[in-house]
């Protein structure tokens, strides 16, 4: 089929479908989408919760636990070890097609009823208190982790120890307040900064060891603020940057703020790769508008994708699959999984939430290692067969309505106002930020904050400057947040420092913070660009940027070389297209 051009039913702005989408949607068979990429990215998100948690007791075995879901909304909410056992059976909840009613008004009413897990996880242990974990040890207010130990306040962290307040690490040990790192030791406040030892404020350094407030190094030791110093005068240097210090950090941080602004910008993070178009790509082939994607191929407006996925479009957050669509929340070892939300292990599935080692199985919640069911409901592979054409017939002639008046036919993921999260509890929130009258102009729904009723014991002006002056009686202290829950952040406006927090402060000799976890993570998040791309030129002219060469594709003038990039055309920094940055930096 030739590409069309179509106008989004949500945001009313155009976006094209190419021929290879008409493709791929062919093969999964569904129909082509009638939402942009950005507006279907927004809806999935909408069904992700990684930060919002609220005490429970769980419904089962009544042990006090935390959950993603607030209490209010009324739903059963098992502890991890009660919902994977078999001492209650999903199967019960199971309810005949109703021909006379929308399908997605159904799938509610069951997903309702049938009892949720508190928080998603597999082989973790002392991960009580962390979502969207897998085979990880020791983990605290953590979300996306993947075969790590002693991770805290951290977000998609893969194979890696040690790691504290960072924002993506892959393959790394002993990290701090990092963004964007992989396969570093020893590293503390770096963005965009790879195979790194010993080193502190860094951008966009590969290999590196021994270096202090730099930026675009490649190959480099013993570099203080971007000049090269002996391994004795860098010691000597070091000797005088005070890390104990939280009032000599804070002013780090604003240099390093300036370092990043000022520093050479390539206009895409893409390593070993072909045929791409996005961010922190690496080791992949044919990826377009997708972003933290590794060692794949074939992959479009996707997200966080760390490894060996195939033919896969509209995922948040998967492993090991293929031909999987319109999904959010640990899609590992899928194949032709449509339209799910924490669904792994399974074949020919559509529109299912929570659930394991199923084969077709449509509009279901909770199952695990089943075949042939309908909302919960087991049949024979032969009615199976004969109902579900007439299922997908129907949601087409008697489609979902919302409040806004959208319909919702087969093709369509799970309506935002059908989701058991508030809009700003979900990862939308991050990443698409609406306010509240925006929101519920939308339709969402909106979580007004909880007053709380923390007894605040020790406010951030009060602690101690240094680290060395703190003792352990901070592990007994209610500490307010600086932002005092002003902020737009999912600010809790107290926290506490726990004992495994304190023992690594002084291990790497850095103060306590002053902002709560969630505040914190925003303050990182903002060091990330948007998961969208502009259309630009490179900015190269021999005058924005002091050039150290004459590039051989351009010896004069402005470079003609045009990309896809994360940095929209108002923003500051320089960016270069691969080949100039290549010519400056690499």
């Amino acid at each position: 089929m030739n590409k069309e051009t179509k106008q989004c039913k949500n945001c009313k702005n155009e976006f094209v479908i190419e021929p290879d989408d008409f493709a791929f949607y062919e093969k999964i068979d569904v129909p082509p989408p009638t939402w942009c990429p950005g507006c279907r990215s927004m809806r999935r998100l909408t069904w992700r919760n990684e930060r919002a948690f609220y005490r429970h007791t769980c419904d089962l075995c009544e042990k006090s636990i935390i959950s993603n879901l607030d209490p209010s909304m009324g739903r059963k909410v098992y502890c991890n070890k009660c919902w994977w056992s078999d001492k209650w059976d999903p199967m019960e909840y199971g309810r005949e097609y109703d021909f006379s009613r929308p399908f997605f008004e159904q799938f509610n009413e069951l997903a309702s009823k049938v009892p949720w897990v508190n928080l998603w996880g597999f082989s973790n242990t002392n991960a009580d208190y962390a979502n969207y974990i897998a085979y990880s040890k020791n983990v605290y207010l953590s979300s996306s982790v993947v075969s790590s130990e002693n991770i805290y306040y951290s977000y998609s962290v893969d194979k890696s120890r040690d790691v504290f307040d960072t924002f993506i690490a892959d393959e790394s040990e002993l990290v701090y307040e990092c963004v964007d790192v992989g396969q570093v030791h020893s590293v503390m406040f770096a963005s965009r900064s790879h195979q790194c030892l010993s080193s502190y404020f860094l951008y966009d350094c590969v290999n590196c060891q021994n270096c202090f407030m730099s930026s675009n190094l490649r190959n480099k030791k013993y570099y203080f603020r971007n000049k090269l110093l002996t391994k004795e005068a860098y010691e000597n240097k070091m000797k005088n940057i005070d890390f104990t210090s939280y009032c000599a950090v804070a002013e780090l941080k604003e240099e390093h703020t300036d370092l990043i602004r000022t520093a050479l910008h390539k206009f895409a993070n893409i390593t070993n790769s072909t045929d791409a178009t996005g961010d922190d790509i690496e080791g992949s082939k044919n990826i377009h508008q997708s972003f933290i994607v590794k060692n794949s191929e074939n992959i479009k407006y996707s997200w966080r994708l760390p490894g060996e996925m195939k033919d896969c479009y509209d995922i948040s957050g998967a492993l090991q699959s293929e031909l999987v669509y319109e999904g959010v929340v640990a899609a590992n070892h899928n194949y032709r999984v449509r339209f799910y939300s924490q669904f792994r292990d399974s074949k020919d599935c559509s529109y299912c939430v929570m659930g394991k080692k199923n084969t077709n199985v449509f509009g279901c919640v909770g199952i695990q290692n089943k075949q042939y069911c309908i909302l919960n409901k087991q049949y024979t592979k032969e009615a199976y067969e004969e109902l579900i054409p007439k299922v997908i017939a129907h949601m087409d002639e008697k489609p979902y309505v919302d409040k806004k008046g959208r319909e919702y036919r087969y093709g369509e993921f799970f309506p935002t106002e059908l989701s058991p999260f508030a809009y700003n509890e979900s990862v939308a929130y991050e990443y698409f930020p609406l306010l509240k009258e925006e929101a519920e102009r939308e339709g969402y729904r909106w979580k007004d904050t909880d007053v709380k009723s923390h007894k605040i014991t020790k406010n951030p002006q009060e602690l101690p400057d240094r680290i060395t002056d703190v003792d352990n009686s901070i592990l007994n202290e209610t500490i307010a947040c600086e932002h005092k829950g002003t902020c737009s952040h999912q600010c809790s406006t107290a926290f506490k420092i726990i004992p495994e927090e304190l023992k690594f402060y002084r291990r790497i000799n850095f103060p306590l913070p002053r902002l709560c976890p969630n505040c914190r993570h925003y303050q990182r998040l903002k060091q990330r660009n948007p998961l969208k791309l502009w259309h630009r030129q490179c900015m190269c002219d021999y005058e924005v940027y002091e050039n150290t060469t004459k590039h051989q594709h351009h010896s004069d003038g402005r470079c003609p070389n045009e990309f896809e990039t994360t940095y929209s055309p108002e923003r500051k920094e320089t960016v270069y297209c691969e080949q100039c940055y290549n010519a400056e930096i690499v």
